[in-house]
């Protein structure tokens, strides 16, 4: 294996099992399938060390070989650059070549520029090389004739599996069916416009869906890279798709307000086979929420114990889903670390997202989840329209008294497709995404300037930083990490006076009115503000 993440298919291999039974004979050349999320690209993230394989990628490679294509993967997770994609080319010689972005990772959906930039790049490339090119992807599907424009022949709108196995029947004669009456695509139209066929329904049956060709990837690269920078290997799956929750900063594409669900013995299988087949420590539940359908959870836990396959895992949930049946239920899977959108200790914010949460839950979450040995994490997020010095003091009085394992920690992120774009694109600029997710930048104009909220994100970590090296945590400490916390505690308190004082100086500098669309005044004018 030369390092570059991709490997040709093995057609003998099972779509549900990596073991076993026939395919058809493929019936055309090879399909190389790739994305454009190189983990070197975002400087903050490599410097985290947390790849996970592409797991839509992944699902739609299957689904394709489950109709007979012999199929090939480049993934992108750790790979130097578009150069290697161009010798995974080289190597394989496609007809076709699939840009299908992972709907299932964070930073995929959230369009980041570099990450479009080099989409566009592997475009050109595929193209100079002969192929007909697909691209599947939340930034595609939002900025469809850009991606044309790159030279991407079709662009699929929605959930993919089932669209891209009709046009690959289509485009290899296996179906007369006209491109154009194929439901789920956006076509180059006049003008440099888009022309979009119907959309396609949802499947609702995920168990239908093969697993993942896992098979496919370089299981030695992403097992050395784990245990070198953390010392244990984890992997990454998925239970569901889509959320059904309204928050209206949240951008959904692909899903919509849809929430289909696997069978928790269909997880419970497929986390069987990565244990006998690839022995992971840890597996990421990449949900948006994770056992959102009732008894959902209790039944996995009992079939993975059936089987053999606990593995500790950590997922994303909501706080308002965290009663005590549920939290028991949760350590008997194996549950490690629950990761929670608190987003903000205001209620005024939370109301203000359409969040449809109490302040009084994600403390209760908190506490009934350190009270079975799970780690808390948090998601928080400043900078919302109309948000507070009052509001982020909130937030802080909350991470304290929560004492959570974790936090992620973003500025808020108008999105296409969503409510909160709407109240404030009258006042967004030219730049519409961040470069990477170390950027950062306040797309539009807030209670501060960004040097504000640069400087809260690193004051807050600062504070967190402080706050944990002393604090007793469900956190599991050995020697080898217990010196560097108290170490890095040490450091974090020491400096975080100055930290402090940096913050209060850029608050009184740049508080400014908060700006305010022709929709949010309306909004809220509407919720009696």
């Amino acid at each position: 294996m030369d390092g570059l993440a991709w490997q040709t298919t093995i057609t003998e291999i099972d779509s549900k099992t990596s073991l076993s039974p026939p395919y058809k004979t493929a019936a055309m050349t090879d399909i190389l399938f790739g994305q454009s999320y190189f983990l070197r690209f975002d400087a903050k993230m490599w410097q985290m060390g947390q790849p996970y394989p592409p797991l839509g990628t992944l699902y739609a490679a299957s689904a394709l070989r489950e109709r007979g294509y012999d199929v090939a993967l480049f993934d992108a997770t750790l790979a130097p650059s578009e150069e290697a994609w161009a010798e995974a080319l080289d190597r394989h010689q496609p007809r076709y070549a699939i840009l299908y972005e992972d709907q299932f990772n964070y930073f995929s959906k959230m369009c980041l520029l570099r990450m479009r930039e080099a989409a566009f790049t592997m475009i050109r490339i595929a193209k100079a090389q002969g192929c007909e090119v697909i691209v599947s992807g939340s930034d595609a599907t939002d900025h469809a004739p850009e991606y044309h424009r790159a030279g991407a022949d079709y662009v699929i709108v929605g959930e993919g599996e089932e669209t891209l196995a009709d046009l690959m029947d289509r485009l290899t004669g296996q179906s007369q069916t006209p491109v154009e009456t194929l439901p789920g695509l956006a076509l180059p139209g006049p003008e440099g416009g888009e022309a979009r066929t119907p959309a396609r329904s949802l499947v609702r049956d995920l168990d239908q869906f093969p697993f993942p060709a896992w098979d496919l990837v370089d299981m030695a690269q992403y097992r050395h890279f784990w245990r070198e920078r953390h010392g244990y290997f984890s992997l990454n799956m998925v239970t569901t798709r889509g959320c059904p929750y309204r928050c209206n900063w949240c951008a959904k594409p692909v899903y919509g307000q849809r929430y289909s669900v696997r069978s928790p013995e269909s997880v419970a299988e497929e986390l069987a086979l990565l244990k006998r087949e690839y022995q992971p420590d840890h597996i990421w539940f990449g949900d948006d929420i994770f056992g959102l359908k009732p008894g959902w959870i209790g039944r996995f836990a009992d079939r993975v114990r059936e089987q053999d396959a606990v593995i500790p895992f950590k997922c994303q949930m909501r706080a308002d889903l965290m009663d005590a049946e549920t939290v028991a239920a949760l350590k008997a899977a194996g549950c490690r670390t629950v990761w929670m959108g608190a987003e903000s200790g205001s209620q005024q914010v939370l109301d203000r997202m359409d969040k449809d949460l109490r302040v009084e839950q994600i403390h209760e979450a908190a506490q009934r989840l350190r009270a079975v040995g799970i780690e808390v994490c948090f998601f928080l997020q400043f900078g919302y329209p109309g948000e507070a010095w009052e509001d982020i003091r909130a937030t802080l009085r909350m991470v304290r008294a929560c004492r959570p394992d974790d936090i992620g920690i973003s500025v808020s992120y108008p999105l296409p497709g969503t409510e909160f774009y709407e109240r404030v694109q009258t006042g967004l600029g030219e730049k519409r995404n961040w470069n990477d997710s170390g950027d950062l930048a306040m797309l539009y104009r807030g209670t501060y300037a960004p040097d504000f909220y640069r400087q809260l994100h690193t004051t807050v970590h600062r504070m967190f930083r402080a706050q944990k090296a002393f604090t007793p945590h469900t956190s599991r400490l050995t020697p080898h990490t217990f010196f560097p916390r108290i170490a890095s505690g040490a450091f974090h308190a020491a400096v975080l006076p100055f930290s402090w004082a940096r913050l209060m100086w850029l608050r009184r500098k740049t508080n400014r009115p908060t700006f305010e669309s022709q929709e949010n005044a309306k909004w809220r004018m509407q919720n009696g503000e």
